[in-house]
């Protein structure tokens, strides 16, 4: 005859490991430093985020930045425009579709983005002290894995 789990095992087999609640207290606290840490470059967390984006990926539509920056196509675009005011990113009509408009980094872009990551890489040794080289490039996998997952089931 198998051997039965213990009660309090069998019940704690169906509780959350807390894995969700000390991410969503990462991701506040993470939020609020680099909030404090940007603010006197003039960025916000989600315009830092855009011209990250475009750095990696190029040139994008409104509806793509919208979906890379988990904000709405509205909000997305407010945060373009204020952008361009800055001269951080330029807008260029789609050479094959006339409806879209394509944004891309500017030079000046560029430079408050470098200045901006002195400040994140300055957070992110802050938050991982004693992690090293091979330990982060795990620890991205595994959120990059995380967030492919929830994204893969329609979160």
């Amino acid at each position: 005859m198998p051997s039965k789990k213990p009660i309090a095992a069998a019940a704690a087999d169906s509780k959350p490991t807390g894995l969700a609640y000390i991410v969503g207290r990462l991701d506040h606290v993470l939020n609020k430093r680099l909030r404090d840490g940007l603010a006197p470059l003039g960025m916000t967390v989600p315009h830092y985020t855009a011209l990250s984006v475009f750095r990696v990926l190029g040139t994008l539509s409104n509806a793509q930045l919208a979906e890379r920056t988990m904000m709405s196509p509205q909000s997305a675009n407010e945060m373009v425009k204020a952008m361009e005011a800055k001269r951080w990113i330029a807008r260029t009509p789609d050479p094959d579709h006339g409806r879209i408009i394509r944004i891309s980094l500017t030079d000046d872009g560029e430079a408050v983005l470098a200045r901006c990551d002195a400040v994140v890489k300055q957070v992110e040794d802050t938050m991982f002290p004693d992690v090293n080289d091979e330990e982060r490039a795990w620890l991205h996998a595994q959120l990059r894995g995380a967030v492919k997952a929830l994204n893969l089931a329609g979160l």
